[in-house]
């Protein structure tokens, strides 16, 4: 009896030998396991970092330079800045649809003499985009419609040439010039491409000053410019705002000819066949065209662009 007593007392002995082991051993497992997972969330917060972002010398648009020497003007520069920057989608959505249709606008620019510089603003205007405003402004230069029609466009529910990249390019240099020569600025007419000559120009009367830099404007074009001139300057410099991409991430431009048309065309569906596309691949490269067919009852002359053998590949 003494002897399964004492082989009873040697198991306790163990069984609390062991629990006393396993308890000792817990706590420095537990700070095993934390200190791995702090190092996982101390990893995962060091890989992304926002920075403060210094205002670069030398600022301006269109050969204008940006008074950043006024702390109002550096402010709502770095704000711009900032936003674009850390916008992060959006801003290599801009670069990858900026060298598909830059190469398209910045010839028009040259041949207009218009500064190269604007280019950005129909980067800001629609994100090169066919774009339609709440106001129903439209296209990459959001161009309204009595705009477009003052300016020589076909602006109906058949032909809509302010979604054509090319005419909708030159009138917005158009008017970019005219409203140079009323201000004498390119800044300015910037801003009045924004708010309109007439609101620039009551603007400065009534506030005496003469630059687009000193006046008090409302939220919309008072940020205008200077999201132009952030525009800019990252998609200038992607490496240095933290933009990381190959030539091959980026969109490419299709090749296209042109095909005049001076006559109705019933169905766009069979032209396109045509050409050995479809009526979809039509409407991309000729986004003006609003409707399935081209009414044409005066015989206008119109050039459709169809785009060149071996770049798509069409199903059935």
């Amino acid at each position: 009896m003494k002897r399964i007593e004492r082989i009873f007392a040697v198991i306790g002995l163990l069984a609390v030998v062991i629990v006393t082991i396993n308890a000792m051993q817990l706590p420095e497992d537990e700070v095993k396991v934390d200190a791995e997972q702090l190092e996982k969330e101390e990893k995962l917060v060091n890989d992304y970092n926002v920075y403060a972002l210094p205002i670069p010398e030398g600022l301006n648009f269109a050969g204008e330079a940006v008074p950043v020497e006024n702390p109002d003007i550096k402010e709502r520069m770095d704000r711009e800045l900032l936003v674009n920057t850390y916008w992060q989608s959006n801003s290599l959505l801009l670069f990858k649809r900026a060298h598909k249709y830059f190469p398209i606008i910045e010839p028009i620019l040259a041949a207009e003499g218009v500064p190269d510089d604007f280019k950005y603003l129909a980067v800001i205007e629609s994100g090169l985009t066919q774009a339609v405003s709440p106001a129903r402004a439209t296209g990459f230069w959001q161009i309204l419609k009595t705009t477009g029609k003052e300016y020589g466009l076909e602006v109906n529910d058949n032909v809509d040439e302010r979604y054509h990249i090319e005419k909708s390019t030159r009138v917005a240099c158009q008017y970019l010039k005219k409203a140079k020569e009323r201000f004498g600025s390119w800044t300015a007419a910037a801003a009045a491409y924004n708010a309109g000559p007439a609101g620039v120009n009551n603007r400065m009367k009534s506030q005496n000053v003469g630059t687009y830099y000193d006046l008090l404007l409302g939220e919309e074009t008072g940020r205008y410019v200077f999201r132009i001139i952030a525009l800019k300057e990252i998609m200038n410099h992607p490496a240095t705002y933290g933009f990381n991409f190959k030539k091959q991430d980026l969109y490419e431009n299709i090749p296209t000819y042109k095909v005049k048309v001076d006559t109705a065309v019933t169905d766009f569906v069979a032209f396109s066949e045509r050409f050995g596309i479809n009526y979809k691949i039509l409407k991309l490269h000729n986004p003006w065209l609003r409707e399935p067919h081209l009414n044409n009852s005066s015989r206008k002359e119109y050039f459709i662009d169809i785009p060149k053998e071996g770049y798509y590949s069409l199903g059935k």
